[in-house]
């Protein structure tokens, strides 16, 4: 018996589901590619939009939409952690990556878009299951004809600053034609 065996780390009572679903994401862009960035924002946040699949997949929801500033909120969960019991830093990433694209698109006009070139993230504390509502603002610095400039912030539940973030995005036309 080896000790995994004998600790009962494959125990069937120590098994999870999660079960995730999600809309095609190709008729969405079709339809969001003719819409101004900030209608498609406010579209996903008001659930007139399906959000992408990315975004079920991980569990966060837009929770802000302003011109240039978008909040975005993530109910930490277990299927989110670590071997070691935190939240996996991609976690964190996806959150403030997305909020500081959409942030970007609720400047821009309808088939603009943009993609992250640059990303730079320091991790002020760890966040896990226990650090409450996550949430995770994205505000343009600079927006540009041929690249933007955004910065971010996650906080923990509690308001505490757990990670900052800068990020150059590359401006690009229609990505569907």
């Amino acid at each position: 018996m080896t000790d995994n065996d004998q600790l009962g780390l494959f125990s069937p009572a120590k098994r999870r589901e999660r079960v995730v679903d999600w809309q095609v994401p190709a008729p969405v862009a079709k339809v969001v590619m003719g819409l101004s960035g900030m209608d498609a924002m406010l579209g996903i946040r008001n659930g007139r939009l399906p959000p992408p699949p990315f975004a079920k997949l991980i569990g966060f929801t837009m929770a802000v939409v302003e011109p240039g500033r978008i909040v975005m909120e993530l109910e930490p969960r277990e299927d989110l952690e670590n071997t070691i019991g935190l939240l996996h830093g991609a976690t964190a990433a996806a959150l403030i990556d997305t909020a500081m694209g959409c942030a970007i698109s609720t400047r821009l006009e309808a088939g603009q878009s943009s993609v992250t070139l640059d990303l730079k993230m320091t991790f002020l504390r760890p966040l896990s299951v226990r650090s409450g509502l996550i949430s995770a603002e994205g505000r343009i610095i600079k927006l540009g004809r041929q690249t933007s400039y955004t910065e971010g912030f996650v906080h923990d539940g509690k308001g505490a600053l757990a990670v900052h973030a800068t990020a150059i995005f590359s401006m690009i036309g229609n990505v569907l034609t």
